[in-house]
């Protein structure tokens, strides 16, 4: 069994070194990870294909797991947005000279080591290690073993382009997937600075409950949208479609279609093409009847609220109005993502001030939660507590900040 100290220790003192890299060699370094990747296709697609091999393919975290060419090209695309952003660290935040002539300067600067604990996302790999490798932090990954093999061929790209633009490669380690490795990382108090889990609600108590360094949660999605009475069929047919379907093993699908009691006669037409996608859902007493000729719909039992699916599955509730479906996103949300779909501007700015959660939609997909959507280049999760950061992680996110005190011989009284 390794020795989880050594790569701790490992990791922080050339986090330490990492430091004095300039902006420049990082964008280079990134720039090759993204050559290096696309020539090495096909190894990658190789590797991800032995950890295919060994999951269900019916299993939600299939399509998590799974690496084509085309999602190779994306992530490459988000690392060189990543390379071109301005370097989050040395920003000014606060600036004062003090009457006894003291210079003072509040600057961002790197959290440190970063600890990840992720499950079968391979693409993970490839965001964070970008993310921490642009803010100056280091990494110590700690991947799942339904993606062992893909993680592994992505850091040795990884340690490739650190190499060739002479940055350490020893600041960037991946865990093996054992779970001595996890309770490790767990208790690595004087190396590691912040854990931050990605994965099922059951991961992230568990790293929560168990870990000794401070933990950023990285909250599931149990995701709502509101058609309210006032709501465009169109507008909704097409969100909701889009919320549910685009990618449903993701954090930020559609769980819990609310309706108002009074659109109820427009639910055929608004699940219409949901239930053509092949989604099951699970409609609560009073919607029921209104598409229970569809094979697909099954009566609700109280787990199918606040359930995060990852799946074609969904559930619907019916409510009298805003106030009850506010009541509804307040019992069951993980304050991921929530929607409303309403013509209604009242009834629209009450629910994006009153509704408790890291984004708020209005007359628009919850899919858009996405470090990469929102302009960020990537992320290194969704945050879902309030305390140093919330909604997509990304780079100013990674970074803390110092005070710079600088005087001429000053004492104090």
């Amino acid at each position: 069994m390794p020795d989880y100290t050594i790569i701790f220790k490992t990791v922080k003192s050339a986090t330490r070194k990492l430091m004095a890299a300039d902006d420049a060699a990082i964008k280079e370094t990134l720039a090759s990870l993204v050559k290096i990747s696309l020539a090495k296709i096909p190894f990658i697609l190789s590797e991800n294909a032995k950890d295919l091999a060994l999951m269900d393919i019916n299993d939600p975290k299939y399509d998590r797991l799974k690496l084509t060419e085309e999602r190779i090209l994306g992530i490459c695309r988000e690392l060189t947005q990543v390379q071109n952003l301005p370097t989050p660290l040395d920003r000014i935040l606060e600036e004062k000279q003090l009457p006894n002539g003291l210079s003072i300067k509040k600057i961002t600067v790197p959290l440190g080591v970063l600890g990840i604990i992720y499950e079968a996302r391979p693409n993970v790999t490839f965001d964070v290690f970008a993310l921490a490798l642009k803010s100056g932090n280091g990494l110590i990954l700690k991947g799942g073993s339904d993606a062992d093999h893909s993680n592994r061929a992505i850091m040795s790209l990884v340690h490739r382009a650190l190499k060739e633009n002479s940055l350490p490669e020893n600041a960037f380690q991946l865990l093996p997937p054992d779970r001595s490795a996890t309770k490790a990382l767990l208790e690595a108090v004087d190396y590691v600075d912040v854990i931050i889990p990605r994965g099922s609600q059951d991961l992230i108590d568990f790293v929560r409950q168990n870990s000794k360094v401070p933990v950023i949660e990285t909250g599931a999605g149990i995701v709502h949208t509101f058609f309210d009475e006032s709501a465009d069929l169109d507008k909704g047919k097409a969100i909701t479609f889009n919320s549910k379907t685009r990618r449903p093993s993701v954090c930020n699908s559609l769980d819990c279609l609310i309706i108002h009691r009074n659109r109820l006669q427009d639910l055929p037409k608004l699940v219409e093409n949901l239930l053509d996608a092949g989604v099951t859902i699970f409609s609560d007493e009073e919607s029921f009847p209104f598409i229970s000729t569809h094979p697909l719909v099954q009566k609700a039992r109280e787990e199918h609220f606040g359930t995060e699916f990852l799946s074609l599955k969904m559930s619907i509730k019916t409510v009298s109005n805003l106030e009850e479906a506010l009541e509804h996103i307040g019992r069951y949300s993980s304050k991921h993502s929530e929607a409303i779909i309403s013509e209604n501007q009242t009834n629209i700015d009450i629910f994006l001030r009153s509704v408790d959660a890291a984004a708020v939609y209005a007359n628009a997909s919850t899919a858009f939660t996405d470090g990469n959507q929102f302009g960020l280049g990537a992320e290194i999760g969704i945050s879902t507590q309030k305390l140093h950061a919330r909604g997509p992680m990304a780079l100013n996110e990674l970074t803390s900040y110092k005070w710079i005190i600088q005087g001429n011989g000053q004492i104090r009284d």
